[in-house]
């Protein structure tokens, strides 16, 4: 079992109306850095394997690199611009094609290193991903924000001990967050996806719970329980899963809708040190 992930993110940005773009000089915002209005991408290539003993490398990320924009960034740009000057759409699907036609080409490239994850930024709360070792399964996560209060507190213990566990959070009149919730589904290849549906869904089950309110006294779940970031995971989980539906979504013989699109993960970020991950 390999002990080491590195993950590289390559930046690159395509015109669809141009024959072609820049190189550029700066990898770090964008390379090919594209013209005017141009589509900006983030390729997240993540490589496992054990440390070389001579070099200290998993893998250099120079190489990486170079072997993205020799070998991928074409292909994205190639689609791009055909399809953008047929007016076609470049829909879910498509972009799942891309991934995986991205890991072909990067197959092998890195000797006995194995790629483990790819992960394209469409914005920067938003990212469709595949695990190379069973690409059957896209994964689209995203972002939402929510403002919400709450106490921690427990009742069985003192006041004195309350603030030695709980120490600021404690405070009795609450405290508040400007929480982030990231979604993640797994959707089979092939299988469409519509992402306001999904938004929607997310919207109507968990944010109008908990969105601008006091987590103990508006929130039945947290009668009896301390809403802290592990425990609103686990409420997102207990309200989204088994929820998402895909356009191609039929009933089966009772009636009940029927869809291949699944729940993966919930992260609760409380704040940008602090976020729990939960998969139910």
């Amino acid at each position: 079992m390999f002990m080491h992930k590195v993950t590289r993110q390559v930046r690159f940005s395509i015109n669809p109306f141009l024959p072609e773009d820049s190189p550029g000089f700066n990898s770090y915002s964008s390379r090919p850095a594209g013209e005017g209005f141009s589509i900006f991408f983030e390729l997240g290539v993540g490589v496992v394997a054990d440390v070389e003993p001579a070099t200290g490398f998993v893998v250099n990320v120079v190489d990486i690199d170079r072997c993205v924009r020799e070998y991928v960034v074409p292909i994205f740009a190639k689609r791009i611009r055909e399809d953008y000057r047929q007016r076609k759409h470049i829909g879910f699907s498509e972009i799942a094609e891309l991934l995986k036609s991205t890991q072909k080409q990067l197959a092998g490239k890195f000797g006995k290193v194995m790629l483990g994850e790819l992960a394209l930024k469409l914005n920067p709360f938003r990212k469709v991903a595949i695990d190379c070792e069973d690409n059957k399964m896209i994964y689209l996560s995203e972002k939402f924000e929510f403002a919400a209060m709450h106490k921690l507190w427990n009742d069985d213990f003192t006041r004195e001990r309350n603030f030695e566990v709980f120490g600021k959070c404690a405070n009795p009149a609450g405290h508040g967050h400007n929480y982030i919730l990231e979604v993640t589904v797994k959707v089979p290849t092939g299988e469409g996806f519509c992402i306001g549906d999904f938004e929607k869904t997310v919207d109507d089950e968990f944010m109008r719970l908990v969105d601008h309110k006091n987590l103990n006294a508006d929130v039945a779940e947290f009668a009896g329980t301390n809403p802290t970031v592990e425990n609103i995971a686990v409420l997102a989980w207990d309200k989204l899963a088994g929820k998402f539906r895909s356009p191609q979504t039929r009933n089966n013989a009772f009636g009940e809708p029927l869809s291949k699109v699944s729940l993966h993960s919930i992260i609760i970020w409380e704040n940008d040190r602090t976020c729990c991950t939960y998969y139910g």
